[in-house]
């Protein structure tokens, strides 16, 4: 089999965005999605869904010249600052084997359960540490 041209790398890669943002305007219909920038370029992405009891991280995304720089954990920071102020959960899910998974868990998330090949992570809130999860799957949310 030939190797795929440029065109055909590119109308896989927009399919797939296709796809992925389908699924989530169906689930999340309210999450947002912001493209992060440096210097006036695009270098990654950020999903995310802001209930009522939760923040669900369902992507996040750098360019590979801006990863292991502090960016993803910053963003992460500002989220979990967020979710402390409205006392909220954060979950996300994420392949078990993703480096990622580390960063995560320096952060104070922990896996509660599987879904396939993901794990679902959650990071509670100082005050409510204790209390039970309060997390709402959806079919097929693989969000990470």
């Amino acid at each position: 089999m030939a190797p795929w041209t440029e065109a055909e790398k590119d109308a896989f890669l927009h399919s797939q965005f296709q796809l992925q943002r389908s699924h989530y305007r169906l689930y999340y219909a309210e999450a947002r999605f912001d493209v992060i920038e440096h210097e006036g370029r695009p270098v990654g992405r950020l999903y995310v869904h802001r209930g009522a009891h939760e923040i669900r991280l369902m992507d996040i995304a750098l360019i590979p010249a801006y990863r292991n720089r502090g960016w993803g954990s910053e963003l992460i920071r500002r989220l979990t600052e967020e979710a402390e102020a409205d006392s909220k959960t954060i979950s996300l899910y994420v392949e078990a084997d993703n480096p990622a998974r580390r960063l995560y868990g320096r952060m104070g998330f922990r896996p509660i359960g599987e879904h396939g090949p993901y794990l679902l992570m959650e990071r509670r809130p100082a005050s409510n540490a204790g209390s039970a999860p309060a997390i709402a799957d959806q079919p097929g949310d693989a969000g990470g």
